[in-house]
């Protein structure tokens, strides 16, 4: 990689042999991940809910790779148990080079989790903070094996309403997403440290896909009429992929988070990226870690030291 100019996808080197597991991947930057890491000869898991949204994702993918080497992971991050099930199935890999922790929703209206969670807090880090977790044994056998977490521009006005993390008492679709990726945010950064300090060989590393114009923005209602004028100033999804596929493959630092370098962090090559202070405080880390254990039931078995 040279750092001076950026890391694009013609960066990622060979692949064979490795195995990644990619969430969210029948669709925008997933898909590209995916196309991208099995285009350089790797297994990938793509991790989706529906069957049939693989299967078409993995059609497409060996259009352009016939021999590529893809299989479906059942998985629904708005469900523990079935994050559960797809922790045994992926535990059953061979080896397992990299979790990508794509997927994600954004600005719904109100919805809740099977266990009842509010969806964004839900999904965007619960379920992630429980796949994660439930990896880390089967990440932890090869050596030097990496664990991804998106977040997001957004997390910079991020605040976490500790006293309401169900939605209980109130609702903002825009503050809430906001809150799920400073929650990203926090967990690798706290998920670096503990893994520093029990001598693991695994690495976090967190990235944001600038401003992607993918569906994700499904429920922005009538900001999406602006899209072909704003998309002109967007990372395409195809871009939007590249600080994910240099934290996969590239030469990062445990603990970094890459980003879009050119236009405020919207769009362009990907390099290291800012983050927001809070991000970093080590006191609220600590805090989603523990709530997040008691939320899902689930440890990853990292002592703080």
């Amino acid at each position: 990689m040279s750092c001076h100019r950026g890391f694009t996808e013609t960066d990622v080197p060979d692949q064979s042999a490795k195995c990644f597991i990619v969430t969210g991947a029948n669709t925008g930057v997933g898909f590209e991940v995916a196309r991208v890491l099995a285009a350089r000869g790797a297994r990938v898991l793509l991790g989706c809910r529906a069957k049939e949204r693989a299967e078409e994702a993995i059609r497409r993918i060996k259009r352009l790779t016939p021999n590529a080497n893809l299989a479906w992971l059942p998985l629904d991050l708005g469900d523990i148990q079935a994050v559960r099930t797809a922790a045994v199935i992926a535990s059953g890999e061979p080896r397992i080079d990299a979790l990508i922790n794509n997927a994600g929703i954004m600005n719904p209206p109100l919805t809740r989790t099977s266990q009842g969670f509010e969806s964004q807090f839900g999904i965007n880090h619960l379920g992630v903070f429980a796949l994660t977790s439930l990896l880390l044994p089967k990440l932890a056998e090869t050596q030097g094996s990496r664990i991804v977490v998106t977040s997001s521009i957004a997390h910079w006005k991020a605040k976490i309403d500790w006293d309401d993390l169900n939605a209980e008492h109130s609702y903002s679709k825009g503050q809430r997403y906001s809150a799920s990726k400073l929650a990203n945010a926090l967990f690798f950064f706290e998920l670096d440290r503990r893994l520093s300090a029990n001598h693991s060989s695994v690495k976090a590393i967190g990235v944001h896909p600038g401003v992607a114009s993918t569906s994700l923005g499904r429920h922005m209602g009538l900001a999406q009429l602006a899209l072909p004028i704003v998309s002109l100033l967007l990372n395409s999804a195809d871009k939007g992929a590249w600080p994910a596929l240099l934290a996969a493959t590239g030469d990062v630092t445990p603990g970094g988070y890459y980003g879009p370098t050119g236009f405020g962090g919207i769009r362009g090559v990907a390099g290291e990226a800012k983050r927001a202070p809070q991000a970093e405080d080590s006191v609220l880390a600590k805090r989603l870690w523990d709530v997040s254990i008691a939320m899902t039931g689930i440890d990853p078995g990292l002592p703080a030291r």
